[in-house]
């Protein structure tokens, strides 16, 4: 078994995440056997390491500051490799059309997990239903094709025209992993939390822009931002710009300290959840789970939780006025939300993508699959 991500931890974001999360669980079952193949466009990551009971192997990409990038020594591995499926984590960058035309070449089935996700690039975003439609013949040429929401499936339904029947959604989990327990954590009064790596899409500054507005309410009101990226100069600034330096605090937190992921969100009275688009939102799902209420804005994947009483869901086009609303009014009155309710956890998560794989290679529980 290959699973084909165009990145790995300690490289940052939802599908890293969704990858080891899954992985290490399949890895301990003992009858799955399982590679992960991921990219390097650093040079710096070993070509070979240990993933934590599974291989992680690297190949070069380039560019190295884009996230367009290929890596044209993907297809050597899925042809020298005896794998009996590929799995190909995410579609947005050519990484998973290369893995699609090895496999296809090698003569062997492919699933694909879509991972959407936005962009800060207004003509990108303006692309994608091209970008989706051009990806039809490959996802109708997959064994199976998994959305993590309802509202992802349904957006490839009908942009790629693919089969509902050959679609399965399996949802991220929300548990930050046995190293997130440290100490109790202590909430911190009025604070608004809103994560994610900091590119304008992620919605950060509408967190700040609200939060000008929310001191207006609860003088005492603050926010912090968890995350790193290219848009910290310009979240500084506008902070900055509406006197709120004082109250807007930017942390990040390395992908595996779960521990301070954990006390970071419990201290939180709510979280905000801003943006543009976001098919399965990981943060989300953990600040959820540690039972943190969640204000967030109706684009795909917050609008399935929303539509199930888990989120207090705002109109996507939600002005600075209605956002910050939204959070005082969670700010003054969190409400009792019951920790993990009707959310999977990883091991569900995992145990769900483990099914798949075996019912894909046409094998039942017990019975290893190969990685060659």
């Amino acid at each position: 078994m290959l699973v084909v991500t165009p990145q790995y931890l300690p490289d940052l974001g939802g599908i890293e995440q969704h990858v080891h999360a899954t992985a290490t669980r399949i890895a301990r079952r003992g009858d799955i056997e399982l590679t992960v193949l991921a990219t390097d466009r650093t040079g710096t990551r070993p070509v070979l390491a240990d993933g934590g009971g599974f291989p992680v192997r690297r190949v070069r990409a380039w560019p190295r500051h884009r996230d367009y990038y290929v890596a044209p020594g993907l297809a050597r591995v899925i042809r020298d490799g005896d794998f009996d499926l590929i799995h190909c984590q995410g579609i947005h960058t050519a990484v998973p059309i290369l893995a699609m035309r090895a496999a296809r070449r090698a003569g062997r089935p492919y699933l694909v997990s879509l991972h959407t996700g936005g962009h800060s690039s207004g003509l990108r975003n303006r692309l994608r239903a091209t970008q989706w439609r051009a990806l039809g013949p490959w996802l109708r040429g997959a064994a199976a094709v998994v959305a993590v929401s309802r509202s992802e499936q349904r957006l490839f339904e009908t942009t790629s025209r693919l089969d509902p029947a050959r679609m399965r959604v399996i949802r991220n989990g929300g548990d930050l992993g046995e190293r997130a327990t440290p100490e109790p954590a202590e909430q911190v009064p009025h604070q608004i939390v809103s994560c994610g790596r900091l590119e304008r899409y992620k919605g950060h500054h509408r967190a700040i822009e609200a939060l000008a507005l929310v001191r207006r309410e609860i003088p005492d009101a603050t926010l912090r931002i968890l995350g790193a990226g290219p848009y910290e100069a310009a979240l500084r600034k506008r902070a900055r710009a509406l006197g709120l330096e004082q109250a807007v605090r930017i942390d990040y937190i390395e992908p595996g300290e779960r521990g301070a992921m954990a006390a970071a969100l419990a201290g939180a009275t709510v979280f905000a959840a801003l943006s543009d688009y976001e098919a399965h939102p990981v943060s989300v799902m953990e600040a959820l789970t540690l039972g943190v209420p969640v204000v967030g804005l109706r684009t795909p994947g917050l609008a399935d939780l929303a539509e199930d009483g888990l989120v207090r869901g705002l109109p996507a086009d939600a002005s600075p006025a209605t956002i910050a609303a939204g959070l005082v009014t969670v700010l003054r009155s969190p409400g009792p939300v019951g920790p993990g309710a009707g959310l999977p956890s990883w091991d569900e998560t995992a145990a769900e993508l483990a099914g798949l794989y075996l019912e894909l290679c046409g094998r039942e529980t017990g019975v290893e699959v190969r990685t060659g």
